[in-house]
């Protein structure tokens, strides 16, 4: 039985991810920072926090792959004069240091969960592609670069394969942040100024990122690459809400304001950046994915909000 080692196991990814490759067949090790009594999913191993120093052998021991997915998030309130410098030493260094460990203990493959920021912040001429050269704009989506270039250059004479997945917003049931605030307004009926909005940003429902996610476990053209993940049906930020309120049941509430208007409004209340991504575009490209592993997603975004929209319940 092919044993998976899931680091990040209690986050809003592990914590689907878990289940669903138990009720695949796998044998799954959760590591976690701390024990947890009621750990429903497979084994547990603590770890503690993640740094340079962290010791992953006892938890890499009979492991054939490793899904890494732990890590420090994306701050929407950042309050460290030095984030990047937090960023570096658990997403870098803790990173490298898990697959130095992985190298030694004999894994087959390390899949790593990095993030669209690497490519950047919106999608221009064209949608973003896998193999387009990085453009981070933030320190989280530095670190999470800085991580991949880690972990390939430490991988690469060695027999454990890396696969890099560098998945969009990743929506579901559980989801916070930014998500859950938009979905909590629409279900107040909360009038929202967002009518007159005309751009297209790339979703990933987390059923259809879990099913990537087991298959770059096993596919053999996998090995060595790095891929983007979404649904493939690129919404507008006023077809998104409408397409939540349909799932809650109850009706869109929104009205036009100018683009611009809606910027300065964004920089005068310090919420720049979630303007921004509520108004750019922000598509991907998944041909790389199709050719080389023949994966288009399963699953609707109709059906993944309805989803989502119940788990809130």
């Amino acid at each position: 039985m092919n044993k998976v080692l899931v680091t990040g196991a209690n986050g809003f990814v592990g914590t689907h991810l878990c289940p669903y490759l138990v009720e695949q067949g796998y044998s799954v090790r959760a590591a976690l920072r701390h024990q947890q009594l009621d750990w429903p999913s497979g084994e547990q191993a603590v770890v503690g926090d993640i740094s340079a120093e962290t010791d992953w052998q006892p938890a890499l021991q009979g492991v054939d792959s490793v899904i890494h997915l732990a890590g420090r998030a994306h701050v929407m309130r950042e309050s460290s004069d030095d984030p990047l410098s937090l960023f570096h030493q658990v997403n870098v260094a803790g990173s490298l240091r898990l697959a130095e460990q992985a190298v030694a203990a004999g894994v087959r493959r390390l899949v790593y969960l990095s993030s669209i920021k690497v490519n950047g912040e919106r999608s221009l001429a064209k949608p973003l592609a896998a193999d387009d050269p990085a453009s981070p704009e933030d320190a989280y989506g530095q670190s999470k670069w800085e991580a991949e270039q880690a972990l390939r250059e430490c991988l690469a004479d060695a027999d454990t394969e890396l696969v890099i997945v560098r998945p969009v917003l990743v929506y579901g049931a559980g989801v916070k942040g930014n998500l859950q605030s938009l979905t909590n307004w629409i279900r107040k009926g909360v009038p929202l100024p967002l009518a007159g909005v005309n751009n297209r940003r790339s979703l990933v429902g987390i059923d259809n990122l879990l099913d990537f996610l087991q298959l770059c476990i096993e596919h053999p053209a996998a090995a060595g690459e790095a891929f983007l993940v979404a649904d493939g049906e690129d919404l507008s930020t006023p077809q998104l809400i409408r397409m939540l309120a349909q799932a809650m049941g109850v009706k869109a509430k929104l009205f036009p304001v100018p683009g611009l208007m809606l910027r300065l409004l964004g920089r005068l209340s310090g919420r720049s950046a979630a303007i921004d991504r509520l108004c750019g575009d922000l598509q991907v490209d998944l041909d790389k994915n199709r050719r080389l592993l023949g994966w288009t997603a399963k699953r609707s975004v109709a059906a993944g909000l309805r989803d989502m929209v119940g788990g809130m319940d």
